[in-house]
């Protein structure tokens, strides 16, 4: 079923943008923003407000998402960057709830589009407990999602809490980042911190002063951890660098050739063009907000090419 032609017109008509912001019928119904800026483009999905594309102008995509992916309404969008809210992974002492929460598989509401004098576009969206909850969660709460377009990319959540009582929740930017080849590929960041191990029975471990590098599945959560990580992708001429703030964890994960296989939403042989690298609060960093509190978190993604390369046929520029 195809969205209804008045939701969609309202949408253009209230939010759209000329050549710059585009409201348009996805796959099964779901509603697609298309924003096109002198520096990037991107897409967005009001299922989730989830970000499923960013490239910068003359690059290659930042941004992996499966071709297996369901892109319908009772399914999580695999690749981009899912919204993972009130949880973090299964939901403790509810099997049947969804893994990672509820905010990736709703339906959120448009804000605003705003475009700057250079360009650039922020998109807002809006999710609260009216709209999507779950028997699970039962405090009332509201989200902000702010998504800037230009030379870079900047994701900013804000969770608020206007209830009465205080409520602790889990969140993190489930960033899937796309790469030349993960097997290559090294990060910095976070060396001598503090990880779980998930392939290994959630023992805790150090990270040494190495940089990581992914030679088997791997699923970590690195603990007490603000820093910059860098993806240097010799596959691909450039480096990606993620910059947070807001955030205590950070979560590295590739499913490795078993894993791939055993997802049905995921492509066998999809492994090695990715690599999530996860800006969150999760595990010991769960936030607890107070009555009328709110939080923040954000996540800064730029691309840039390896000191001395221009990437294959001079296609990554520098981002400022």
């Amino acid at each position: 079923m195809e969205p209804s032609a008045t939701g969609i017109d309202a949408l253009r008509e209230r939010y759209g943008i000329p050549d710059a912001v585009r409201f348009e019928a996805g796959p099964n119904g779901l509603t697609r923003v298309v924003v096109v800026t002198p520096q990037a483009e991107a897409q967005l999905y009001l299922h989730g407000a989830h970000v499923t594309h960013y490239q910068p102008r003359g690059g290659r995509p930042v941004l992996f998402r499966s071709e297996q992916s369901r892109l319908a309404a009772d399914a999580p969008i695999r690749g981009g960057v899912p919204i993972v809210f009130p949880w973090f992974g299964p939901k403790a002492g509810d099997p049947s709830a969804p893994t990672h929460g509820f905010a990736r598989v709703a339906e959120w509401s448009v804000e605003s589009a705003t475009q700057a004098a250079d360009g650039s576009v922020e998109l807002v969206c809006c999710l609260d407990s009216a709209m999507a909850t779950h028997p699970s969660w039962t405090h009332a709460y509201s989200l902000r999602y702010r998504v800037a377009i230009g030379s870079l990319l900047e994701l900013v959540l804000e969770v608020h809490n206007p209830s009465e009582k205080p409520f602790a929740f889990e969140e993190a930017l489930h960033t899937y980042l796309s790469v030349g080849d993960a097997r290559q590929l090294s990060v910095t960041g976070l060396a001598d911190t503090t990880y779980i191990d998930k392939t290994d029975g959630a023992r805790r471990k150090v990270q040494g002063p190495e940089p990581i590098r992914i030679t088997e599945e791997t699923d970590r959560v690195y603990l007490g951890t603000r820093a910059t990580c860098v993806v240097d992708d010799p596959a691909w001429a450039r480096r990606l660098a993620v910059e947070k703030s807001g955030s205590e964890a950070t979560v590295v994960w590739n499913p490795w050739i078993a894993k791939a296989k055993a997802m049905p939403d995921f492509g066998d042989e999809e492994w090695p063009g990715m690599l999530c690298l996860e800006t969150g609060n999760v595990a010991d960093h769960a936030v607890t907000l107070q009555p009328g509190q709110h939080h923040e978190l954000r996540a800064v993604i730029r691309s840039e090419p390896l000191r001395g390369e221009s990437g294959p046929g001079g296609q990554q520029a520098a981002v400022t």
